[in-house]
């Protein structure tokens, strides 16, 4: 993706003409499709949304693969029946999210802001008033950038670091969408410097810790009910930047059309603690924000990609749901 760039290294996409060339075509009409769905009213699209999703998720296999092999690893306890309607009601989640997020960068924040709820926001607000760095750390969900953009249109400069989408044109809207209200997008293929720079500057931080980096930097430990090599960056983050780490975790909900945003406690116990112990806290986090809600966490990732050494990665086992 070409990017023109700032002297902080700040990413800024960059419109080009082959843009118009008709490869494109077909997402330019699905985005179109997106912000027209922005101006319906959440009680009508949602149910149309929700149904649009789960059709999708029938007909994804390889998508719903992972989420079955993902949730068979970390919710065992759970019938068959049970883990497929998490991954239906995932599947409609995903829209019903996305045209939010198209709501918030074609209408604005006012009109979101009413269907919106933070849970313990005043745990940022006391750390804002402080004047403490600031580092989110904020599981995969489908509606996860959603509050970071209502957080910049409240006047607090976000940073965030994204991996560059395949389709150049994908790349480009989305992250005019995420820049829509101000802030920083950080790509990772430029390290985390740039990063660390805009949070020491004041900028919260926006980190997303449930990646599957590969086992050179990683720690095996527990996630859910199986384990999942997990970076422990966010102890040496919190150093650097000299911030705060405060878990969050958006949830929204079809059926009552409103945006719920979870914050959790600062991690005051990582100071001191070992890389095993930090990676652990972080995917504790996750669970303690995904648990309740199932349904909204991205379980289509390669989460478990990873393994220690002898063990086959769960996704190139046949057995598993046989495609």
């Amino acid at each position: 993706m070409q990017s023109e760039k700032n002297p902080q290294d700040m990413f800024i996409p960059h419109f080009q003409k082959a843009f118009y060339h008709p490869r494109y075509w077909g997402v330019w009409l699905g985005v179109g499709a997106m912000a027209a769905m922005a101006y319906v009213p959440p009680a009508l699209r949602d149910p149309f949304l929700g149904g649009l999703g789960r059709l999708a998720g029938k007909l994804a296999k390889g998508a719903r693969r992972r989420a079955r092999i993902n949730l068979l690893y970390c919710l065992p306890e759970l019938s068959l029946a049970e883990r497929e309607k998490i991954i239906d009601d995932m599947f409609a989640a995903a829209p019903q999210s996305m045209v939010l997020m198209a709501e918030l960068a074609c209408r604005g924040s006012a009109k979101v802001l009413e269907r919106v709820t933070w849970h313990n926001k005043e745990i940022v607000n006391e750390l804002h008033a402080q004047e403490k760095n600031i580092i989110f750390l904020v599981p995969h969900g489908w509606a996860l950038d959603i509050p970071a953009m209502l957080m910049a249109a409240e006047g607090h400069p976000m940073a965030a670091m994204f991996h560059n989408q395949k389709n150049l044109l994908t790349d480009y809207l989305w992250n005019r969408v995420r820049l829509r209200f101000g802030g920083r997008m950080h790509a990772r293929n430029d390290g985390i410097k740039p990063f660390i720079s805009s949070v020491r500057q004041g900028y919260w931080g926006y980190y997303l810790p449930d990646e599957d980096h590969g086992a050179e930097h990683s720690e095996f430990v527990d996630f859910f009910a199986t384990y999942k090599a997990t970076l422990p960056a966010i102890g040496r983050l919190m150093k650097v930047c000299r911030a705060e780490i405060v878990p969050l975790f958006p949830v929204y909900n079809g059926t009552t059309h409103r945006l719920d945003i979870f914050i959790r406690p600062p991690m005051y116990d990582l100071p001191t603690a070992d890389d095993a112990t930090i990676a652990r806290r972080m995917n504790e986090e996750v669970e303690l924000l995904v648990a309740p809600n199932p349904e909204q966490y991205t379980w289509i990732l390669k989460l478990l990609k990873t393994r220690r050494p002898g063990e086959q990665e769960p996704y190139t086992r046949d057995e598993l749901f046989p495609k």
